[in-house]
Parts: structure tokens; C-alpha cells; sequence
């Protein structure tokens, strides 16, 4: 388990507003801006994402987040194809992962692969 990851993201307006869209179908929120160029978000009151205006320093990550149902999952993908990322993963079954693995994918503005799961069956 970690504590928080840190983002540097190219254009911040556009990657907040992707990941204000994305998460919120998975119950994250924007918890708050630091300044013009960096904010934090999390589930509940905790902050355990952060974006901040930069250069980054890898050539893309991936990012699962927990999701309450597949319900969830499927408007974590719709949103995030409205707030501008591109399609990276339907959602469905990933059975190589395991029978109960449903997820969807998609890449935010920097290229970063972002994944809402649910191990529960429905």
C-alpha cells in the first residue's frame, strides 16, 4: 500500500478536469488546489493523488483505482473519453487477470494509463 503518488502533468487545467471527470464515478474528489499549476485528490477526505505543472519524468505510468461496482467502472470510462482521454480498454471481464477482474482503460493527456477495477461479481 502507498501512501500518495505525484503526477507531473503537461497542461494542468486539461489533466484536472480529466481526472475530476474520471474519478468521480469511483467516488474520488478533487480534495483541493494548491496553487494555479496543482491539486490532490482522493476518496472520502483523504488525498492520495496529486498533479502538478511540469516536465515529467517518465514516458507514462499506470494507475489502477479501486471501483465500488462495474457500474462504476463503465462510468469511469465513459467520463474519462468525455474529459478528453483516449480509449485504451473497453470495460469487461479480463480473465487472464483473474475470472472477477472487470476493468476498463484509458490514457490521460500525458499518456498515462489510468484503470478502474472491481473484483466483485455481479
Amino acid at each position: 500500500m502507498f501512501d500518495h503518488v505525484s503526477l507531473k502533468v503537461k497542461d494542468y487545467g486539461k489533466s484536472k478536469r480529466f481526472y475530476e471527470m474520471a474519478l468521480a464515478p469511483l467516488g474520488w474528489k478533487l480534495q483541493g488546489e494548491y496553487d494555479s499549476t496543482s491539486a490532490g485528490f482522493g476518496p472520502g477526505d483523504a488525498t492520495v493523488l496529486y498533479l502538478s505543472e511540469g516536465k515529467s519524468a517518465s514516458a507514462g505510468v499506470h494507475l489502477a483505482f479501486p471501483s465500488p461496482s462495474r457500474g462504476a467502472v463503465k462510468k469511469f470510462h465513459v467520463a474519462a473519453l468525455e474529459a478528453g482521454g483516449k480509449d485504451n480498454g473497453a470495460p469487461g471481464i479480463r480473465e487472464s487477470y483473474s475470472p472477477t477482474y472487470y476493468a476498463a482503460f484509458a490514457h490521460d493527456p500525458d499518456g498515462n494509463n489510468v484503470e478502474a477495477v472491481c473484483h466483485a461479481r455481479e
